[in-house]
């Protein structure tokens, strides 16, 4: 008997995944495999625990359909021929990756497969918009984000596809690696158990959670998503990070808010877009992922030093700038952080302290479980500047009058900072269970002065940026 492989990655669902409908379709048993690949092997610390729960997620929904999901670890081309063989596999399908990393891993693979007269194909899932479908006037790919939505705002999404009621399995018993044994979460160190204190995964708490953004949030979004007290946000980044829930669920389900006159709807669909626009940049320019887009910032004066006093404090959530601490303490108890307070994070590493936006790139990428290469670089790199339609280098975000402006009442702040507050909540105290022993901060601990003035900090970042103009 002939199977079909479907080799999962970042789209750990079974609804709306065009690839198992399409697996299901061929009449075939379909083996679901996951390889703990380069790719796995190069997530952060909170990443690779977001994915172990996903993974246990997932193996729970395909036993429910009398499936069994396959573990193995390896680099994926061997790990996938191995499997042909043992399966006597007549093709392997997958959702598209536009990671322009591992792009050339995934045609070498398709190239394998098919020198050895094997099905191989590749199915759209992770965007609504193939990158190549989308051209300006001229016939090249947008660069500023305002004309790319006007272009597809407009545009048909197809209809959502349903789960299979059944995904039949191939009569044999295959090896599989044991998820546990991977030890996905062992990077967390002790802040593993206080990480999963704050992580729903799986593709049922996603559509849970975009059904009740839908029925409770989404008419007050745009009023109340810059305000990081309210909650007003979907909470789905980390969902669709893992591919937990589509692009075109989260779409259509804001159209249909739209269509009933909800406020919120329409900016909630252009945030979908950001991200889609995000990766049309990083397939198009891959630079965007690892250098200044704009060509000429590669000579911009930013500091490299990865562990200078001010860096480290920053690190630590101890910069003396309490919306900033709070937003970091935020992202390393729950994996998240708000995306005002990303906003006025990165602005006070790149600018007042005038440290390297890559710097925060990989610290955001080992303690983010909704990490995302694209968007999380294009978000550094419009904070810093450097990047497509950024913000001017001279807007330097004051992360007192943010705080004044957007949690007037504190309330955030107290949420996520236990210095000097006579009953911290448990939030607060749960980022002292997470740190590392070795930083040896505790909740006594006397909350530090600035690093730097806030207002030498901004001084200090406009000559930076005069001298550079000049």
């Amino acid at each position: 008997m002939t199977s079909t492989l479907l080799w999962l990655r970042r789209d750990l669902r079974l609804s709306d995944h065009p690839a198992l409908t399409a697996a299901v379709a061929r009449g075939l048993p379909v083996v679901p495999v996951f390889v703990y690949d380069e790719a796995v092997e190069a997530l952060g610390a909170a990443s690779r625990q977001r994915l172990e729960l996903s993974l246990a997620a997932l193996t729970r929904s395909l036993a429910d359909l009398g499936c069994r999901l396959i573990l193995r670890k390896g680099a994926a081309q061997e790990v996938l021929g191995q499997l042909v063989q043992e399966t006597s596999a007549s093709a392997v399908y997958w959702s598209r990756s536009y990671d322009p990393t591992y792009i050339p891993r995934d045609t070498a693979i398709k190239a394998m497969l098919e020198s050895r007269s094997i099905v191989a194909r590749s199915f759209k899932g992770a965007l609504l918009f193939e990158p190549w479908d989308v051209e300006t006037g001229q016939g090249g790919p947008y660069r500023v984000y305002t004309p790319f939505w006007r272009a597809v705002r407009g545009r048909d999404v197809a209809t959502t596809l349903a789960a299979p009621s059944r995904i039949p399995a191939l009569p044999m018993d295959l090896r599989s690696d044991r998820l546990q044994d991977w030890g996905l979460s062992a990077a967390m160190r002790r802040g593993a158990a206080v990480l999963a204190r704050y992580i729903t995964a799986g593709e049922a708490a996603a559509t849970d959670r975009l059904n009740r953004f839908l029925g409770d949030r989404i008419d007050l979004y745009r009023n109340n998503r810059d305000f990081p007290a309210l909650g007003a946000t979907s909470d789905l980044s980390d969902h669709l990070t893992w591919g937990e829930i589509s692009p075109a669920a989260m779409w259509h389900g804001g159209q249909s808010a739209l269509d009933r006159g909800a406020a919120g709807a329409e900016h909630f669909l252009k945030e979908v877009v950001w991200r889609e626009f995000a990766w049309h940049l990083a397939y198009h320019s891959p630079r965007l992922l690892t250098q200044s887009w704009r060509e000429e910032w590669s000579g911009f004066p930013w500091d490299t030093d990865d562990n200078s006093a001010e860096v480290t404090a920053w690190k630590q959530a101890r910069t003396g700038v309490p919306m900033v601490d709070a937003g970091l303490r935020e992202m390393y108890v729950t994996g998240r952080m708000h995306n005002r307070v990303r906003m006025i994070v990165a602005s006070y590493l790149t600018k007042h302290l005038l440290a390297d936006w890559r710097i925060g790139q990989r610290w955001f990428a080992d303690t983010l479980t909704d990490w995302d290469p694209a968007s999380n670089a294009m978000g550094w790199q419009w904070v810093a500047g450097s990047g497509p339609d950024a913000a001017p280098y001279f807007r330097v975000f004051n992360p007192v009058t943010q705080a004044e402006k957007f949690d007037g009442d504190t309330h955030y702040v107290r949420r996520w900072l236990a210095e000097g507050q006579d009953h911290p909540g448990p939030d607060a105290l749960a980022y002292f269970d997470a740190v590392p022993c070795s930083w040896g901060l505790t909740p006594e601990n006397t909350y530090p002065a600035p690093v730097v003035a806030l207002d030498r900090g901004r001084d200090r970042a406009l000559a930076a940026y005069e001298r550079f103009r000049s």
